[in-house]
């Protein structure tokens, strides 16, 4: 299984201006070379047979003659291939001259698809040579001894996918083709083009694509002319780009002197899933359908067809980030203010209209307080207000060990907020007596009594100060369920709550690196590097943690992963295992930067078990997320039952358990 993915190529042909023989047979090399890649639809620029500059030659008969022979050429040469190709070149149709995608497979011609826009201005004389789609009426074509589809309303259905074709000035235009084609249910486009280069235009180029890809939810490939152009006047670097959803997933280089070819899949699973859960992308399809005409009515071309050659095992080229909740590329910085921003202006918000005089939160030494902690003096410097109010304490347990401890009073102490220490201990062993509770046996109401002890000092100390808990529980343990019922789980407003582990330590690593002092920057960086655990059970004999969470259930980076593909785009078990395959074991990556997290390395079957794992909690742990105190939603995921997920607390986990087996 493929899961969805379609393996698409964006080709740029070297070629001669006006040489039609010359330049199907590069066309002709690309082809085989994808080809032999497995690529199932591959795409070319627009009049890449003739070449976009040819000019006044267009009027010259010989020249179209030439085209329609190479056109020849192409289609005997795919006679036995399944590959899709997408090649331009002038067409004739009911005596005008257009500008037109020619779509071939296995020597038929699928449909041919002009211009729509023809620019006009600046440096672009279309009109002289074209004419626009509108102007012929026709819906068929007659050419190398074919009749076929004509127009731009065609929609390609594979067995996999449904695809369409715009053209050059089609995606400027105020309302693009493309953008009433995907509406119909066209997943991926595809943009034969000759955009020239200008200062600042490449730019504009890349924002355009990806806008148009993402307001379609669709996939876009795009192919512009590049080196062999005529220089007359203007230059062409060559661009071919690939995106999904408004994210690039491959490019070419600009100006290159040799042909290129970018090859990468689109997953149409994930922009179904998209366009599912997007109600306004599904309002738009009601109402173009209403407003649809006759000059708007489709046609749609069946292609029967395979359209990857069974002999090629299907193979993902595509990166897929094993972090997909953290942030990167050059825009870090911005990313992990913009976090903590949204996180202190709602804070904030709750403290002005409680009229708090404090805020509360116990501190562990531990990744979830430390950040939370960092948020809360924030939000006070952003209000001019003495981090004093801030109240934390510390409550030290049969679990704690001396660096948390030591983490958590260093900590607190270079902030300046108000210190308090207070033990459970004893409290906790009078419950036992009143419950009747043996103190050595360590199970699950020993743990939980715990948590819940400390979760009442938190709430009785925010009475007594006239403040209310900032609770420090972050995303990924309300997906496992990793928190005590109405301990842990509860405060009375949650900073963390759609923060996913994996991103806690890279935010708790930011701040460490870009706004501490050397002592903070060193206990910060210990906190990071300190197992992660609840500190229930008593510590090993030599002081250090015995109760380590990811030992229990598993690495949260993992679990991150899943809970991304899983919730965020709805994917099944099965795919999700697929996607960890290649993020954890095939892909390989650089040395970590200082900012960076290293990544896991795992096996097949240690992924799966902690798949399962994932799965068998998610579900059963639902009572929990359906009772969730307030907390912001920062990121594209939630669990809140007011915010992104809804889910009855007894709904069956059975299927999913199924789909990772089978």
């Amino acid at each position: 299984m493929n899961y969805g993915f379609v393996k698409v190529a964006s080709a740029i042909p070297s070629l001669k201006v006006a040489d039609c023989s010359y330049n199907i047979q590069q066309i002709e090399s690309l082809i085989i070379q994808a080809e032999g890649k497995g690529v199932e639809i591959i795409a070319f620029p627009e009049l890449c047979i003739s070449g976009y500059t040819c000019q006044d030659l267009f009027g010259q008969q010989l020249l179209l003659e030439k085209c329609e022979e190479s056109l020849f050429k192409l289609l005997d040469f795919t006679r036995s291939l399944q590959i899709i190709a997408i090649v331009g070149m002038p067409v004739m149709v009911s005596g005008l001259l257009t500008n037109c995608a020619v779509v071939v497979q296995g020597g038929k011609i699928l449909g041919v698809v002009p211009k729509t826009f023809l620019p006009n201005y600046n440096e672009f004389y279309e009109q002289r040579w074209f004419a626009p789609s509108t102007a012929a009426g026709a819906r068929q074509v007659h050419i190398c001894a074919q009749t076929v589809p004509y127009g731009c309303n065609l929609l390609f259905h594979t067995q996999k996918t449904c695809f369409a074709i715009e053209i050059c000035e089609d995606l400027w235009a105020p309302i693009p083709p493309s953008s009433k084609l995907a509406l119909k249910g066209a997943e991926i486009i595809f943009n034969l083009s000759a955009s020239n280069e200008l200062i600042g235009k490449h730019q504009y180029l890349l924002s355009l694509i990806s806008q148009q890809s993402a307001r379609c939810v669709a996939g876009y490939v795009y192919s512009s002319c590049g080196f062999g152009e005529s220089t007359q006047d203007v230059v062409f670097g060559g661009n071919a780009l690939i995106y999904e959803n408004g994210a690039l997933i491959a490019r070419s280089n600009r100006f290159s002197l040799e042909e290129q070819m970018v090859i990468s899949e689109i997953d149409t699973e994930r922009l179904l899933t998209e366009r599912r859960h997007n109600t306004t992308f599904g309002e738009n399809v009601r109402l173009c359908s209403q407003l649809a005409t006759a000059n708007s009515q489709l046609t749609t071309v069946d292609i029967q067809c395979q359209t990857v050659n069974p002999a090629y095992d299907f193979e993902l080229t595509r990166w897929i980030n094993p972090h997909p909740f953290v942030p990167g590329g050059d825009a870090l910085n911005e990313r992990c203010e913009e976090i903590f921003s949204i996180q202190t202006s709602a804070l904030a918000k709750r403290i002005i209209h409680t009229g708090a005089r404090s805020i509360v939160l116990g501190i562990s030494g531990g990744l979830d307080s430390t950040l939370a902690l960092l948020v809360c003096v924030k939000t006070m410097d952003l209000l001019q207000r003495p981090r004093k109010e801030v109240i934390g304490i510390t409550m030290p347990g049969f679990g704690t060990t001396d660096r948390t401890y030591h983490n958590a009073m260093a900590l607190m102490k270079s902030l300046d907020i108000t210190i308090k220490e207070i033990s459970i201990k004893e409290a906790c062993i009078r419950h036992f007596l009143d419950i009747g509770h043996d103190l050595n046996n360590h199970d699950v109401t020993y743990e939980n009594s715990q948590a819940r002890e400390r979760t009442q000092i938190l709430m009785d100390v925010a009475n007594q100060c006239n403040g209310f808990v900032v609770g420090t529980g972050d995303l990924s343990e309300l997906a496992l369920g990793w928190c005590t019922y109405n301990a842990d789980h509860m405060s009375m407003y949650g900073v963390n709550t759609s923060i996913p582990k994996t991103l806690v330590k890279y935010l708790v690593k930011w701040v460490a690196l870009t706004n501490m002092d050397e002592a903070s920057k060193a206990t910060l960086l210990d906190i990071i590097e300190t197992p992660i655990s609840p500190e229930l059970i008593p510590a090993n004999a030599d002081g250090t943690i015995q109760q380590k969470t990811e030992d229990l259930v598993g690495p949260y980076e993992l679990h991150d992963f899943f809970l991304y593909h899983f919730l965020r785009l709805g994917f099944r078990p099965a795919k999700i295992l697929y996607l960890a395959e290649q993020a954890f074991i095939k892909q390989t990556y650089a040395e970590d930067t200082e900012l960076g997290m290293e990544v896991g390395s795992y096996d097949e079957e240690t992924i799966k078990k902690w798949l399962k794992t994932f799965c068998r909690r998610f579900f059963s742990q639902q009572f929990k997320r359906s009772c969730l105190p307030d907390g912001p939603k920062v990121g594209s995921v939630s669990l809140s039952p007011r915010g992104d997920w809804r889910m009855p607390s007894d709904a069956s986990s059975s299927d999913w358990l199924a789909d990772l087996e089978n």
